[in-house]
């Protein structure tokens, strides 16, 4: 083995599902498995064929075993077997093509790299309404996380887009909670009080191709609100 590939980053790709048949359709065979060292599903449940339908296709697929997004994505972590992780929501809302950056970002020492859709370049889906609930209450949060517990680094303005990646170093550090819902804005939050290198690119978000959303807004965002006042009083 030469230098270059002892240097060489490994990179899983870990699919966050719950009946999400036809997003796994529509992205899965755009996928060039061969970007990645590894690639996997944490399936929170399916009942659509989803997890048969991934099966087929070579994906490892393991049912969720503690309910909950933070147990989701804390398991996505510990099936890891690389050096970094991205979760990626086959959802058909964005290009498959950005999953392929991440690497680059983690080669340059960034340790939290989050998929935004706010900002130049960006577009969330509401950004073709007049009125975008959603991505206001998102930037307000970016903001009091900001206000909270940046002191230093890059600012993350998509808080709570899950499609993101970071080192497994970086999430041991973090010591995510297992509030509920948080593991998105968490991660913003802990990379801010760890100090942790972060960055964030821009993506085009479209919407979802079939199903709705398992985060309502009210009760989500409220639970949003809880976690950063309770991060305040959180013993590190």
């Amino acid at each position: 083995m030469n230098q270059k590939d002892r240097d060489r980053i490994t990179v899983g790709l870990c699919l966050l599902t719950w009946n999400e048949i036809e997003g796994c359709k529509h992205d899965v065979p755009l996928i060039d498995k061969n970007q990645f060292d590894q690639i996997y599903c944490i399936d929170g449940g399916s009942t659509d064929g989803t997890c048969d339908y991934l099966s087929k296709q070579g994906i490892e697929v393991y049912r969720q075993s503690h309910k909950g997004y933070n147990s989701a994505c804390k398991e996505a972590a510990f099936r890891c077997k690389c050096d970094a992780f991205i979760i990626f929501h086959p959802k058909g809302t964005i290009s498959v093509k950005n999953i392929y950056k991440f690497r680059s970002y983690f080669e340059q020492g960034y340790e939290l790299v989050v998929a935004s859709r706010m900002g130049k370049n960006a577009h969330n889906e509401e950004d073709d309404r007049m009125f975008r609930p959603r991505k206001w209450f998102v930037l307000l949060l970016a903001l009091a996380a900001k206000i909270l517990y940046q002191r230093e680094g890059n600012m993350i303005w998509d808080v709570l887009h899950g499609f993101r990646g970071m080192t497994l170093l970086a999430f041991r550090k973090m010591a995510v909670s297992n509030f509920p819902m948080s593991f998105d804005i968490e991660t913003c939050c802990r990379a801010y009080k760890f100090q942790i290198k972060r960055m964030e690119f821009p993506v085009w978000e479209k919407k979802r191709i079939a199903g709705e959303t398992h985060f309502k807004a009210i009760s989500c965002g409220w639970n949003f609100i809880k976690y950063l006042l309770w991060e305040l009083s959180r013993k590190d």
